[in-house]
């Protein structure tokens, strides 16, 4: 691989480390477009905030760090590169002109069809360090400042005023030589001044915070799959409202995303998802849905809180047929290929709400043994209610229905999803996502070959 090869591919490396990045900064951000007196929108809740000093205790912000640690393989003189990302508030301010060089506030200003809201935005920031050699150059503090600032700027009828509070944080770094390994700590505190009020402490927190961290001369080892050799090492880590996951595509080991979100490694965008909605755990579809049902008066009013949310709107407004029916996600085949197991055994050691446990199951190809046989999505089973859970169950005693899914709860307890056939509803129920839940003994598979009668 020549030079520009390799510079090409570890920039396109670092633009999917960034496009999941986004996701993380403004996760939460909008809780898409609401309408400027909706209480969603008044009141937002993001992760990553870092408060200022005393802000938890006196209940008017958070906590005012995060910090993690990593493990690196080192292959030489290792370097470290970290950018350290997160939004500023901009409080944006609208006056009427009312003549002769005067302005006056005003909550809303109206011009034509346009409009402008008293609002809080915010500004995309982020602090670049490095490259540092681990070894030489480790332990440091380096200061992360962000100027306050004013901008003004003219529109019909009055003018808008962005102002911002200066920001004030640090980055702690630390690597300490374990085992073959390095063990790598940062931490970013704020550190403001305690504030007088919530309004106060929001203004100079730092928002959705993160880190992308790159290594050379050395690899980051996957602190959920960390090779035996790692495991003492890795399981020695502490986390503080943050989890490193690798952020390369898969087989990259270069690239680590410091998140307030519990990823996996090699997160990356789906295809599907053509841009954000800024809610937290967006489903694109549902919320674009949702968008589309909004009157023109709705809309004006969305549009007149915040640029992002205009550009929410205008992108839901021109979306294609095609585009739209992406959103409605991937059909896979359960029946694809041979051998499709049971409902695989979470690895030991791995906790119910560790990602892994999350990507080991499937419900829609997962299967269960009922009497000897396999039963998953598709299978024909009749139905005897017997725990009672729910009173309605007595009504489905005897009914034929169709397997859609195979869950498992944490508790390990087993459920198997299913609609009824004689139901005229069967498939809507089906594309919904709605479905009547009993236990593998309450289920008798059905034979292909007289499915009508019992075994």
């Amino acid at each position: 691989m020549t030079t520009s090869e390799a510079r090409s591919n570890r920039r396109g490396d670092w633009d999917r480390a960034r496009a999941v990045a986004d996701a993380v900064l403004y996760e939460g951000y909008l809780l898409y477009p609401y309408r400027a007196n909706s209480r969603k929108n008044q009141t937002r809740w993001q992760f990553g905030v870092l408060g200022p000093a005393g802000a938890v205790d006196a209940g008017i912000g958070e906590h005012d760090s995060l910090s993690a640690q990593m493990v690196v393989a080192p292959q030489g003189d290792p370097t470290l590169s970290v950018v350290v990302r997160f939004l500023q508030l901009q409080h944006r301010g609208v006056e009427k002109d009312v003549g002769g060089g005067q302005f006056e506030p005003v909550v809303e200003l109206v011009s034509g069809e346009q409009s402008w809201l008293r609002w809080d935005e915010a500004v995309e920031r982020e602090a670049s360090f490095g490259p540092l050699h681990v070894g030489a150059d480790l332990p440091q503090t380096l200061p992360i400042d962000v100027d306050a600032g004013t901008d003004i700027e003219d529109v019909d009828g009055g003018r808008l005023i962005r102002t911002r509070r200066a920001l004030h944080a640090q980055l702690d770094l630390s690597a300490e030589p374990l085992d073959g390994f390095v063990r790598l700590t940062m931490t970013v505190r704020n550190t403001a001044p305690p504030a007088a009020d919530k309004d106060d402490a929001i203004a100079v927190s730092l928002i959705g915070t993160h880190i992308i961290a790159e290594v050379r001369d050395g690899e980051f080892v996957s602190l959920l799959d960390p090779p035996a050799s790692a495991e003492g090492t890795v399981a020695e880590c502490e986390h503080h409202r943050c989890f490193p996951v690798l952020a390369g595509p898969p087989g990259n080991h270069a690239l680590m995303l410091v998140s307030p979100i519990i990823l996996y490694d090699h997160p990356e965008i789906a295809e599907q998802s053509k841009g954000a909605l800024y809610d937290s755990t967006e489903i694109d579809e549902i919320l674009t849905l949702r968008i589309m049902t909004m009157t023109d008066e709705e809309k004006a009013a969305a549009r007149a809180t915040d640029p992002l949310a205009a550009q929410i709107i205008d992108r839901c407004d021109s979306m294609s047929p095609e585009a739209m029916l992406d959103l409605h996600g991937v059909l896979r085949n359960p029946h694809a290929a041979d051998g499709v197991g049971l409902i695989p055994e979470i690895p030991e050691g791995v906790d119910w709400w560790d990602p892994l446990a999350d990507i080991a199951v499937r419900p829609e190809i997962d299967a269960v043994l009922v009497d000897g046989v396999r039963v998953s999505r598709g299978s024909r089973v009749r139905l005897h209610p017997s725990r009672r859970a729910d009173a309605q169950d007595l009504f489905f005693a005897d009914k034929i229905a169709r397997v859609t899914s195979v869950h498992e709860t944490v508790d390990g307890d087993q459920h198997v999803g299913v609609v009824l056939e004689d139901d005229p509803a069967a498939d809507l129920h089906d594309w919904y996502g709605r479905y009547l839940y009993f236990a593998p003994d309450e289920v008798e598979p059905l034979s292909e070959r007289n499915p009508t009668c019992k075994q």
